[in-house]
């Protein structure tokens, strides 16, 4: 099959599946084509890991919004799943683990993944940035090499389980495996553990990266760092290090996909008369012309001034919402103009304030009046 299929298709379900469904569904499809039930057949083949692959990006929110926005051009670039041999059990060991029995798989197992959540400010999700963390991990015991035995010796073969991992009990008709209590799926047990790591073959160290943040990086977004995870068993890969961003608020701009919005407070003469204005952009100021008779709210847009697209590169636009300033403290000169514009647009005004000893003035002269009637 040379061109992808519709991974809903692929499926057998809706695009507003939820992620119960989405297994459910890739559940059923393992079962009718995994290759263990279908030896020889290259179709089958094509078609379990054509259906691993659709439940490996609907599964994961951020690859699946990619997909729905844009198809599978939205996964360019998306690091794929490359399901060969055993590695179709480490991605999906929890769903194989129920169709095809108990029991702990043979062989090395792989690290597990780590994550923290990362915040950065806009500014730097605008330009990109690169940042060291620090975290928590363990390594490989440099003691033991991992095996978990102290130096000399190695771990004994499970006597419960023959080094199989597995055993098995008799329920009426039915085989049933089940892990191995002696040894807990891992075919050994340790004898002599190694003093180091206590007989785990994993010592916590301390471990720093650079995290390389994209321009345009938005809350939510997960970095994957291959390899930086736990430490896996010997012979196994280590898991990945995932930093989820979170992007702080701004105090002047507001985000809305990749688009900026900011406010802007011009005055009564140069929402009347139009002119230049300075406006903040992430780049620094700028200058931008406004036209007479700008009202409050109207907006200014300023193309290539929003955030960078993560995966295009390309800038939304700053939307300059203006915001006619009412002055609180008028000068005299100020006042003078404003209640002669009021007279020229024929509009009622509050009248002039009185000073205090005015106001005493005029009381005290409409008592004397009524005194003498």
């Amino acid at each position: 099959m040379s061109a992808k299929r519709d991974y809903y298709e692929v499926l057998g379900i809706a695009k507003g599946a939820s992620a119960e469904e989405i297994r459910k569904a890739f559940r059923g499809l393992a079962l009718k084509y995994h290759p263990d039930r279908n030896a020889g057949d290259e179709d089958a083949a094509v078609r379990f890991k054509e259906a691993a692959e659709a439940h490996e990006i609907l599964s994961d929110p951020q690859k699946r919004d990619l997909y729905d926005r844009y198809g599978h051009a939205g996964l360019s670039g998306v690091p794929m799943p490359n399901f060969t041999g055993d590695s179709i059990f480490e991605a999906f060991g929890d769903i194989f683990g129920d169709i095809f029995g108990g029991g702990r798989r043979h062989g090395p197992q792989p690290g597990r993944d780590l994550g923290m959540a990362l915040e950065i400010d806009l500014p730097e999700a605008y330009h990109g940035v690169s940042r060291s963390v620090s975290f928590q991990r363990h390594e490989s015991c440099p003691d033991c090499s991992g095996s978990g035995a102290k130096r000399g010796t190695s771990p004994a073969v499970c006597q419960q389980c023959r080094g199989k991992g597995v055993t098995q009990i008799r329920q009426g008709f039915l085989n049933i495996r089940q892990t191995c209590p002696g040894c807990g799926g891992y075919g050994h047990v340790i004898t002599d553990p190694c003093p180091g790591c206590r007989g785990r073959g994993r010592v916590a160290a301390k471990r720093t990266v650079n995290v390389d943040v994209p321009a345009g990086a938005y809350t939510g977004l997960r970095l994957i760092l291959r390899g930086e995870g736990e430490a896996g068993e010997p012979g196994a890969p280590r898991g990945d290090f995932i930093c989820e961003l979170r992007v702080r608020e701004h105090p002047l701009f507001m985000r809305d996909g990749d688009n900026l919005i900011c406010q802007v407070p011009i005055t009564f003469s140069q929402a009347a008369l139009g002119g230049e204005i300075e406006v903040p952009t992430l780049d620094g100021p700028a200058t931008r012309t406004i036209k007479a008779g700008t009202q409050s709210g109207d907006v200014h847009r300023v193309l290539g001034k929003g955030m960078p697209n993560v995966r295009t590169g390309r800038h939304g636009e700053l939307r300059v919402v203006m915001l006619v300033d009412t002055p609180r403290n008028l000068t005299k000169r100020q006042e003078e103009i404003f209640r002669e514009l009021a007279e020229i647009d024929k509009k009622h005004v509050s009248p002039q304030r009185k000073s205090f000893f005015e106001k005493l003035r005029d009381v005290f002269s409409k008592e004397s009046a009524s005194d003498t009637k």
